[in-house]
């Protein structure tokens, strides 16, 4: 065998693990965003790719200059160690090959991590964003007009004015129902005799507002109340099967640490090291004929859960789209009260506040908490670890 030939075997046998200790050792940007994610897993398997692809090129040459050799020698010898050679390069061609397959994973399932931590902030943000709101208290306030010191004004001088003998009052449970308090309010106030008419019209004056308002919104805050808390446990249950999707990706590595311990430890080396330490294992056996097995098996559990996160990234895109649907129409909903000018003073602030809440909700949908652009070129790179040099 050529010095040359021998050379240049090591050199393209050898490459591809300098070139994996270059990437490993590559000072990635902090808190990166998904789609520069997607754009780093481009590029990076399009150079595995690209060094690969002149590996098998220069293999293949030689190869080419072997078979001429072989044809033109009449040596016996000379030409069985030509065909020696020849067997030598196709098995280094098989090892590129596997080689190649083990990089692009080993990029893939690093940048699948990646995306699981920042998924995992998103539903974080979300269930923080669903926690501060608040939201039955402020409803319950601002739905009900035996919370407003007027009407509840209203009511106590309606009681001092009631007629003995036609009057009556409501149980504790009837009187705080918005609309057994309203009517008995009504009833009380024009069956009383005692109240002349002009009285009426003024106490009416005080509390027309409110009734309006409360009598108008409450179906709708009271619906935006309910779906909110529908949209609380949907978090709960993206943020669970997340926690469980983690536990899976990272079980054929040895890493057991939870993803809630993992991410307040910042323990993302660790599961690095694990990862390396598998695919140092699956290189090792995979070069033993009765491993092959083994070594397949090890490389497909490997796989899997990365099809896992992409079926998880789908669910989460139609949470989210929910969502915003969701807030959009609680938007819509609080703006649609027709005597918001009129009655502006005897709106409570809480009021406001909701709407100012629901805007900001909106504006987070649609960018912090975004669904995750990942399909058709990007969706194909992550699960097949194709790229368009490809």
């Amino acid at each position: 065998m050529k010095i040359s030939h021998i050379i240049f075997l090591l050199l393209i046998s050898f490459g591809p693990k300098l070139t994996l200790v270059a990437r490993t050792t590559r000072v990635v940007a902090p808190q990166p965003t998904i789609h520069q994610i997607l754009v780093e897993l481009n590029l990076e398997i399009t150079k595995v790719q690209r060094y690969y692809n002149s590996c098998y090129e220069r293999v293949i040459e030689e190869i080419g200059l072997l078979d001429n050799r072989i044809k033109t020698t009449t040596n016996t010898a000379v030409k069985l160690e030509l065909l020696l050679l020849k067997l030598e390069s196709k098995q280094l061609k098989l090892g590129l090959k596997r080689n190649e397959y083990t990089e692009v994973s080993k990029i893939r399932y690093i940048k699948g991590l990646q995306i699981m931590k920042i998924l995992y902030e998103k539903t974080l943000a979300l269930d923080h964003h669903f926690a501060s709101l608040n939201t039955f208290n402020e409803i319950n306030n601002i739905s009900n007009p035996n919370h407003y010191p007027e009407f509840e004004k209203f009511k106590t001088q309606l009681q001092r004015q009631r007629d003995k003998k036609a009057g009556f009052r409501l149980s504790t449970i009837l009187g705080e129902n918005i609309y057994t308090s309203i009517i008995h309010s009504f009833v009380s106030m024009f069956g009383n005799n005692q109240i002349n008419a002009a009285e009426k019209e003024k106490q009416l004056s005080r509390i027309d507002c409110i009734l309006d308002f409360t009598l108008r919104m409450h179906g709708d805050l009271n619906t935006i109340y309910f779906e909110t808390q529908y949209l609380q446990k949907s978090n709960e249950g993206i943020m669970q099967e997340l926690q469980q999707l983690f536990v899976d990706y990272t079980k054929p590595i040895q890493y057991h640490t939870p993803l809630k311990t993992c991410r307040d430890t910042d323990d993302w080396d660790r599961v690095r090291e694990n990862l390396s330490n598998y695919l140092q294992e699956l290189n090792r056996i995979s070069l033993i004929e009765d491993q092959k097995y083994k070594a397949h098996k090890m490389q497909i559990n490997l796989e899997f859960p990365i099809d896992r996160l992409l079926q998880f990234i789908t669910q989460y895109n139609a949470f989210i789209d929910q969502g915003a649907k969701f807030y959009e129409k609680f938007g819509i909903m609080l703006s649609s009260y027709e005597n918001e000018k009129q009655c502006g003073g005897e709106i409570p602030v809480a009021y406001q506040q909701l709407k100012a809440n629901v805007a900001v909700a909106i504006e987070k949908f649609n960018t912090a908490y975004k669904p995750v652009e990942i399909n058709g070129s990007k969706m194909k790179e992550v699960l097949y670890g194709l790229t368009e040099y490809d």
